[in-house]
């Protein structure tokens, strides 16, 4: 497993560990074979999430020695250790330390399980 404290996701990005064989999930979600043979969709753990979506700062751009306010952001409804299922056409393969991973726009993830939404 890598050392999550030294990589930085960006924007509203999302790191990925992908799951190989995908007919039935380890969280009990099955994909129908026509999605897992055309690998259209694919699933996996979401490992780290960048900061969101950025908010325009306001600033008034006709006295630019005023100080700006510092970025914020709308945080990102996916957590590290959901299970991801999302659309494999807009992911981007890396490979970290020997284990592949994915970065996926969080606009393309389609469902999220979590463990501990359920219970509550």
């Amino acid at each position: 497993m890598i050392d999550t404290n030294k990589i930085l996701v960006v924007g509203d990005r999302v790191l990925v560990r992908p799951e190989e064989d995908l007919h039935k999930t380890n969280s009990g979600l099955y994909l129908p074979p026509g999605v897992a043979e055309k690998e259209k969709v694919q699933g996996g753990y979401v490992i780290k999430t960048g900061p969101g979506y950025a908010i325009a700062a306001n600033t008034e751009e006709d006295e630019p020695w005023k100080e700006t306010k510092p970025v914020r952001y709308i945080p990102l409804q996916a957590t590290p250790g959901d299970f991801a299922l999302f659309l494999r056409r807009d992911s981007i393969e890396i490979e970290i330390k020997g284990e592949k991973y994915l970065i996926i726009p969080h606009s393309s993830i389609l469902i999220l399980h979590r463990e501990d939404f359920l219970e509550n």
